[in-house]
């Protein structure tokens, strides 16, 4: 059995469509969507326009997906204008990391809290730790304490926490070379922060393989057999303990999709996505050129057919996040 406290069940259903699922949209990107705004209009984007444009994809999309990510920086009005039955995931660490500083270490808002998340009627707190577990312990130790807060923090606010784990290697920057360690990177992370010392609600990961680079899959020179790559989903599977749903790592929506019916397929029980770039990112483009109205029309055909798109692979490869648990009559809400 499992013991899940009664306000983090709530959440995590509010969190959830109808059957269980995560079927989630992400945009709390900041500095990166800046960058996209700006390439797409030609000239530096607003922190107003960053704002803005969270906004219309909230407004406009937030009725077909059961919950979204957000940023407190410039997302708080996206959030305030979500549709009434669309949950809210708050992003509470600082964008990126350090560049001058060995480890890639993660930090969080100074002005915000799991208290103050809570208090903006968010239903869960989300932190990204880019973590290799190779590194050695004088960086990790760092990155297990700082997860070890959060995970307190969400415990004394009884708010769900939500994992992001992206995985590298320290010494290899090379994509080719990096995808032949990188299942391996994945299943060493689940196993660490599937810990129960955590706290952790939900694990936000990767695929465990490079899908570009799948034997008749990818269109990048084969790393994997497909009998390989499914192995690697397996192994994921079995040492995850917590529900998990998979990102989609900024690959197009035909991709994303195709990776899951694949994970499935592979005997991945996955819980729901949260679909970032592959939903919405042409429509920068629409929104650089044409503004406010090209955005609109565009998430309102291009993106909802996306989310829909979505939303059918999810409904045949996604089990319940309770599944995780065996079901909901293995969970007691105390």
């Amino acid at each position: 059995m499992k013991q899940i406290s009664k306000g983090k069940f709530t959440a995590l259903n509010k969190l959830s469509d109808k059957n269980g699922i995560i079927a989630a949209l992400a945009i709390d990107q900041r500095g990166s969507l800046r960058k996209m705004i700006g390439a797409a209009q030609g000239k530096e984007a607003t922190e107003q326009e960053l704002s803005d444009f969270k906004t219309l994809v909230s407004k406009t999309l937030t009725p077909y997906a059961s919950s979204i990510l957000l940023d407190p920086e410039f997302g708080l009005s996206a959030g305030r204008n979500r549709d009434v039955n669309c949950g809210l995931i708050t992003s509470y660490e600082k964008t990126g990391y350090d560049v001058t500083e060995v480890g890639r270490l993660p930090d969080l808002l100074p002005l915000w809290s799991a208290k103050r998340i809570r208090e903006e009627n968010s239903d869960a707190v989300k932190i990204l730790v880019y973590y290799d577990a190779d590194e050695g312990e004088k960086i990790n130790d760092k990155k297990k304490a700082f997860v070890e807060r959060v995970g307190s923090e969400c415990v004394a606010e009884d708010i769900p926490f939500f994992l992001e784990l992206l995985t590298y290697d320290a010494n290899v920057s090379d994509k080719t070379e990096y995808a032949k360690l990188k299942p391996q990177k994945v299943i060493k992370a689940v196993k660490e922060f599937t810990q129960t010392r955590y706290n952790v609600d939900v694990l936000k990961l990767e695929v465990p393989v490079d899908m570009s680079r799948v034997e008749s899959i990818g269109e990048n020179p084969h790393v994997y057999t497909k009998e390989e790559a499914t192995g690697y989903f397996k192994q994921l599977n079995d040492v995850a303990t917590v529900p998990y749903i998979f990102l989609s790592a900024g690959v197009t929506a035909e991709l994303f999709q195709k990776t899951l019916v694949f994970a499935r397929e592979a005997g991945s029980q996955f819980n729901g996505v949260l679909c970032g770039r592959a939903t919405w990112r042409d429509g920068i483009d629409a929104y650089g050129k044409q503004g406010e109205k090209g955005a609109i029309e565009w998430l309102s055909t291009v993106g909802k057919k996306n989310i829909d798109d979505l939303n059918r692979v999810l409904a045949k490869s996604a089990k319940p996040w309770y599944d995780a648990y065996g079901g909901k009559d293995k969970i007691i809400v105390d």
